[in-house]
């Protein structure tokens, strides 16, 4: 496993890839101080597995950042550690694509827990994250997608496999809780998608959980 490091203090980044290291000890690292130098290692040829990188590192960009992080590492899951708690920096990260956002101000046990999801493929956001007014206009309109879930989007099946997917647990993770292949469970996830008017399984989460509210 590859995994990109973006922070621009070096004590975290030290610290952040020894845990790395007792989660994945084959692991192979590349570390960043800008957001610059986190571009650079996107361009210069190695495709990552995951990359974990600050907010407001030297040269950030803004949250449209992490949309070129995509485009150069298409695919990749691109989780956000911050020392921001901030709900509308976590609102932003989410809305350009993060697929987490883990506070640095967590517990050595909540950190260690919160990469290990993320590694399974899991999804992990700060408790009262998901259910958090971050303003009136994103609130009424994941109460509409509840409304239209509730009413006719999803069928039993389908909202087992959201509550699966609000908990963070990956396809395989579903698949083997749920007795269905993983194939199947890609299908469920596309339909839930669809139903709900989400591109991503952030967004689903988030539905979810105003659906649980």
């Amino acid at each position: 496993m590859k995994i990109l490091i973006g922070d621009d203090h070096l004590l975290f980044r030290e610290g952040l890839r020894r845990l790395l290291e007792q989660l994945q000890g084959d692991a192979s690292f590349v570390e960043a101080g800008t957001f610059d130098e986190v571009l650079d290692q996107c361009r210069a040829g190695s495709t990552f597995d995951i990359i974990l990188m600050d907010l407001h590192m030297p040269n950030w960009p803004g949250f449209d950042g992490l949309r070129e992080i995509q485009a150069l590492q298409p695919g990749v899951p691109v989780v956000v550690i911050s020392a921001s708690e901030a709900l509308g920096d976590i609102r932003g990260a989410l809305d350009h694509g993060a697929t987490g956002y883990i506070p640095k101000s967590s517990s050595v046990k909540v950190m260690m827990g919160a990469l290990n999801l993320v590694f399974s493929g899991g999804i992990y956001l700060p408790p009262g994250a998901l259910t958090a007014s971050m303003d009136a206009a994103p609130r009424r309109r994941t109460v509409e997608v509840a409304d239209r879930s509730a009413g006719y989007g999803l069928t039993q099946r389908q909202r087992e496999v959201l509550e699966c997917l609000r908990l963070g647990k990956s396809n395989k993770q579903i698949a083997y809780e749920l007795g269905l292949s993983e194939g199947t469970v890609k299908i469920h996830v596309t339909a839930i998608f669809k139903s709900l008017g989400v591109k991503n399984r952030t967004q689903a989460v988030i539905a979810a959980a105003a659906m649980s509210a």
